[in-house]
């Protein structure tokens, strides 16, 4: 397929009907200023993420003159789709009978936000609910109408969502450890989210228990139960 497309002269980006696992998105990487759509961060993000999902510092490099809103607004939709694999991991044995709250260690219960008062919600409907209410706010029309430019006001919301999905990775981490180093092992989701959000201080350091890299130790916290 790739060899048919370069002595055309032409690339075409996209996986045509017939093609085998291995030819799967095997196709020439595009630099980022000439990538010509309103989709093109996302793209970018992907290609980097394709070439290689262990390297955090090219992943996260913004490019020249991109906007600071825009590069955050689309890494975090980047990281919802990507833990929607991790929740169907979880499925197998994140029970709503087993795990009946959303723990991560025994000193916290988040309670879930999808619900007009806050309240406690099995793990696995927590996840569900969270990646439900980012999914439903990364594409509200009133907050986020363009993939170009985004509002501040907007860029603030962030955070929240960002808080939410790092519980779905303590509890993994904590609950389901398996799991959670099977999914890490391949796609390096955690260690990508956690350097994110410290990198543009977009949640407060105190809240990340899980190490960052390997070598690292959990920071504690106190015990308590938290809405947001």
């Amino acid at each position: 397929m790739a060899e048919e497309q370069w002595r055309s002269g032409v690339i075409l980006r996209r996986n045509r009907p017939g093609s085998s696992a291995k030819d799967f998105r095997r196709w020439p990487d595009e630099p980022f200023e000439e990538m010509d759509s309103t989709l093109a961060v996302q793209q970018f993000i992907q290609q980097t993420i394709r070439r290689d999902p262990a390297n955090l510092e090219a992943i996260l490099k913004i490019p020249e003159a991109q906007d600071d809103g825009v590069w955050k607004y689309e890494h975090l939709r980047q990281f919802c789709m990507e833990l929607n694999g991790l929740a169907v991991r979880l499925q197998s044995e994140c029970k709503p009978e087993i795990c009946t709250q959303m723990t991560a260690t025994e000193q916290w219960i988040f309670l879930c936000a999808a619900h007009k008062t806050p309240k406690e919600c099995p793990a696995i409907d927590y996840t569900r609910h969270t990646l439900d209410g980012a999914a439903c706010l990364l594409n509200s029309n009133k907050y986020f109408p363009s993939r170009v430019s985004i509002k501040e006001s907007s860029v603030a919301k962030l955070g929240s969502v960002c808080r939410r999905v790092y519980r779905i990775f303590s509890h993994a981490y904590f609950h389901h450890r398996a799991i959670f180093d099977a999914f890490e092992k391949e796609t390096h989701l955690c260690k990508r989210f956690t350097y994110f959000v410290t990198k543009y201080s977009i949640i407060s350091k105190e809240i990340l228990i899980l190490p960052k890299l390997e070598d690292e130790t959990p920071i504690a916290q106190q015990a308590g139960e938290s809405e947001a």
